[in-house]
């Protein structure tokens, strides 16, 4: 059976959304985003996101993320579980 996936955070750029995936990509965490669509610019467009972008990563690994979230982030929301 597969680990579930643990809702970190929500963004609403897609700067935010690009640095957040790679730092904890590099950490070794997968994440799994929900709501960011690259769209006709492709993944240069960095602008803002009116419905935000959810940031998952499994449950095993949801205190090591928090850790590595900016100071600045939005509160994290764990009632997606």
């Amino acid at each position: 059976m597969s680990e579930r996936w643990a809702l970190l955070t929500k963004v609403y750029t897609g700067l935010d959304v690009d640095m957040l995936k790679a730092t904890l990509e590099l950490e070794g965490i997968p994440v799994l985003v929900k709501g960011y669509q690259v769209g006709m610019w492709g993944s240069a467009f960095q602008g803002s996101i009116s419905e935000g972008a959810e940031v998952f990563v499994p449950e095993s690994a949801l205190e090591h993320a928090r850790d590595l979230l900016p100071d600045d982030a939005a509160d994290i929301d764990s009632a997606g579980e």
